[in-house]
């Protein structure tokens, strides 16, 4: 495991396509969540224990967001040669087991991890009713093995000035975590382990 922050892709950023399989089987594009209130991406996996240290709050805002009129997908690039744990049939397990209502979808080749400079799980995105980059960063700044509660304050802070239609916050921290497990030799030219 390397502890890596996310990139913070800038601001404004038209949010990268995709067309992934979810754990049904289902082939998922980013146009399919058009006419939402907003689109909150997020990068995770299986085994990170800093995706586990959120995962019931995670539920619980992917429960909120949807309820809200904004669309929520999970994504896993990590390469499952090297992490099986992470396999398309345990992505499924894990989905049902954590109860997520949003499509949690794998992406083999890691073009969707790349297009949208994700490099750390979790990394968070929440674009606009446009799809338009609005916050990326920490859901909040708790972490395994420290005494500071999961609440999820910092995503849900940005999700709140989106459907209020405030501008994107000023403050916005760098999510922590795994780093994703690239292909050998393939790690993107963003890639920087803290």
């Amino acid at each position: 495991m390397v502890r890596t922050l996310s990139t913070m892709l800038p601001l404004g950023t038209q949010a990268p396509d995709f067309s992934l399989v979810d754990t049904d089987g289902k082939i998922i594009s980013r146009t399919d969540f058009t006419g939402k209130k907003g689109l909150l991406v997020i990068f995770l996996c299986n085994h990170c224990p800093y995706v586990k240290h959120i995962a019931d709050e995670l539920k619980k805002i992917g429960d909120e967001c949807l309820q809200q009129g904004i669309a929520v997908v999970g994504i896993s690039s990590n390469d499952v040669t090297m992490h099986p744990d992470d396999s398309p049939e345990k992505m499924k397990e894990e989905k049902a087991s954590r109860g997520y209502a949003f499509p949690y979808l794998y992406d083999p080749t890691q073009e969707a991890a790349k297009a949208y400079h994700a490099a750390c799980t979790p990394d968070f995105f929440l674009f606009d009713g446009g799809h338009k980059l609005v916050y990326r960063g920490q859901m909040d700044d708790s972490r395994p093995k420290t005494d500071k509660p999961v609440t999820g304050k910092d995503l849900r802070a940005a999700i709140a000035a989106l459907l209020a239609g405030k501008p994107p916050l000023e403050t916005q921290t760098p999510s922590l975590g795994c780093n994703i497990k690239w292909f050998e030799g393939s790690e993107p030219s963003y890639f920087s382990p803290a």
